[in-house]
């Protein structure tokens, strides 16, 4: 393991090796006499914890220390002073040292502020690559999806993740709304503040005040002490409300309060409690006729629909499937980088996914951990993918009340088409001539579904994969 290594920088001698015969068993020691030659060792050495003398001729340490807090912002610096100078040091800390150490030093002293002050940057570092993770996580490239629909999500976050407006995301289950919630966060100004997500059907309607305001010790029976709820949890950042049409009546009044007026008080306390939340709420229910039924209150409504965003489901954008496959089969096959066979991905493709991506990702870890070749052949398919057709997915959609009659016919069209220019090879006059129909409104209806045009094309292109 290699050895940390510590700077001391200071313009006497003695306290320069005092420091060195203190740290060298556990670290590796250099020094420095003066500002410019720290400066040097800073950039050449990449020290992991910085003693600095205050008092140095030339420059000092305190405007030494201003240069190491701008760049090298997670390098802890300690300063040493003489007694008379405690304020001074003090001031230091104000400017971002660690901590101050005075002359003559206790050697025990010296040894735990070392310690502790590299924890400290440890746990800055780590705090650091975890924050690095998420956002890399929620960058909208992560965010699978080349279809048109896909699209206009992308620039409608491009377009709000800047503003503090509320939004009201709406999908099926399994969709992804919290995705596109994270997205929204991660690529804001609040992106560095805390991101709360609640599920508002998941908790008791005897909770849920508790769990969004929070409560004070003897609210109730069982308040044993102060709880801080999600509100406060999220100020400064961003407040996420999944399925929030499962709120009851009374709780949509207390949140509408505190989105207008910006403050709330705890159950069972009486003090005013001011926060700044954005909020984004989302539900897979008709909120417009809720509201018309007396069961979602209007004016939260309004208040929470600044910005509507409607995630499609899955089978409204048949060319996504592919690319969600080839994600999932990275992200679940680890090192042996299973792939698919194109009669599988035709399986997959045509299916009609119910629970959307969620199931999506579920069957592909599924098989991944099942199958034992490094190419998924369509025996390697659970059954009730193999055994219902197309047209049987988009009936029972239907009569499920899943798919609108719309998207159904919609949906049935496209294949019937893909399914005459495979038959005629992509001679387009041909396959018009197949269905009855004009090469004119072939074309048309090509372009409007996004289908391939040649075979070559459906063969590098996911819009070719759709029956």
């Amino acid at each position: 393991m290699t050895m940390r290594k510590i700077l001391a920088v200071d313009d006497e001698l003695s306290v320069r090796d005092s420091l060195r015969m203190i740290f060298k068993k556990d670290y590796v020691v250099v020094t420095a006499g003066s500002a410019k030659e720290a400066w040097e060792k800073i950039l050449s050495e990449e020290p992991d914890l910085i003693f600095l003398d205050i008092l140095m001729p030339q420059k000092d340490g305190l405007e030494l220390l201003k240069e190491i807090r701008e760049s090298q912002p997670l390098t802890p610096v300690v300063m040493l002073t003489a007694a008379k100078n405690v304020k001074t040091a003090v001031e230091a800390m104000k400017m971002g040292a660690y901590d101050y150490i005075t002359k003559p030093f206790d050697v025990e002293e010296l040894k735990i502020v070392a310690d502790k002050a590299l924890e400290s940057r440890d746990l800055k570092a780590e705090n650091r690559r975890l924050q690095t993770e998420v956002e890399d996580r929620y960058r909208f490239d992560n965010i699978i999806g080349k279809s048109k629909e896909m699209r206009e999500i992308y620039a409608t976050i491009c377009q709000i993740a800047e503003r503090n407006s509320t939004v009201l995301i709406h999908g099926e289950s399994g969709t992804g709304k919290e995705l596109v919630a994270r997205a929204i966060h991660y690529n804001s100004p609040r992106k560095n503040k805390p991101f709360v997500a609640v599920n508002c059907a998941a908790i008791p309607e005897t909770l849920i005040e508790s769990e969004l305001f929070g409560h004070e010790k003897g609210a109730f029976t069982d308040a044993q002490n102060r709880r801080i709820g999600h509100f406060e949890l999220a100020h400064q950042g961003t407040l996420f409300l999944d399925e929030v049409s499962e709120l009851s009546l009374p709780t949509q009044a207390k949140i509408l309060r505190s989105l207008q007026e910006r403050e709330f008080v705890r159950v069972g306390g009486s003090k005013t409690i001011q926060v700044d939340v954005r909020l984004i709420s989302a539900t897979n229910k008709n909120l417009e006729e809720m509201m018309n039924q007396g069961v979602f209150r209007s004016d939260l409504y309004y208040r929470i629909n600044v910005v509507p965003l409607t995630i499609p489901p899955l089978r409204q954008r048949k060319e996504d499937i592919p690319l969600l496959i080839q994600h999932f089969l990275e992200k679940h096959s680890g090192p042996a980088k299973q792939k698919i066979s194109p009669e599988a991905m035709e399986i997959l493709a045509a299916y009609d996914w119910p629970g959307n991506v969620r199931e999506l990702e579920n069957i592909i870890e599924r098989i991944v951990v099942l199958s034992c070749t490094d190419l998924i052949k369509p025996e390697d398919l659970p059954m009730s993918l193999k055994n219902t057709s197309r047209a049987e997915h988009i009936k029972q959609g239907v009569l499920e009340g899943r798919i609108s009659f719309e998207d159904a016919e919609r949906d049935f069209e496209r294949d019937i088409i893909l399914e005459a220019l495979k038959k005629t090879r992509y001679i387009q006059t041909k396959a018009a001539d197949l269905l009855g129909i004009s090469r004119r409104i072939l074309k048309y209806k090509m372009d409007k579904y996004g289908i391939p045009t040649s075979p070559e094309e459906a063969a590098v292109s996911p819009e070719g994969v759709q029956a």
